[in-house]
């Protein structure tokens, strides 16, 4: 019988639906608290929406709907394995993981953000997370300090 009149979909419109693994970072994977609730909240919005797709009768659609939030859901639970809780820090005296710093920049922009882990970054929400070169560049900083080089230079006014 023809593919046609099944209600199964072929081997290769099946493989269609199998999506590759969201790439994990090889940095170490370390969160804020709220990171780790972020992780957390996204793995039950993962899970729940795999499950209503499970309830889907049509076979095309459900293996349509499971693929996203399968997939998703692989990637969060290891995040989650890998995470490493990070508390805020105690002191404001040189920028951490977790500090809020406000830095002017040599085109007199100035601009705060939060250095946090990967999957918490956002920088048009104000977080950047702890590998990119800004973050990079400023950990370990003191109030006052420049840092950067060429017209990228940054000084830092405020740690938080």
């Amino acid at each position: 019988m023809s593919v046609a009149f099944t209600k199964e979909e072929s081997a290769e419109t099946a493989s269609e639906t199998l999506l590759p693994d969201r790439s994990i970072s090889p940095h170490p994977n370390l969160v804020t608290e709220a990171g780790l609730q972020a992780l957390q909240r996204q793995l039950r919005e993962a899970r729940e929406a795999y499950e209503a797709a499970q309830r889907i009768e049509d076979v095309n659609e459900k293996r349509r709907q499971s693929a996203v939030p399968l997939r998703d859901a692989r990637y969060l639970t290891e995040r989650l394995r890998t995470a490493q809780l990070v508390p805020n820090p105690t002191s404001t005296d040189t920028v951490a993981f977790g500090s809020t710093v406000t830095f002017s920049r040599a085109d007199g922009r100035v601009q705060t953000y939060r250095i946090v882990g990967e999957d918490e970054a956002e920088p048009k929400a104000g977080s950047i997370s702890f590998v990119s070169p800004v973050a990079k560049s400023l950990i370990g900083k003191a109030v006052a300090d420049v840092t950067g080089s060429g017209n990228q230079e940054i000084e830092i006014l405020s740690i938080a």
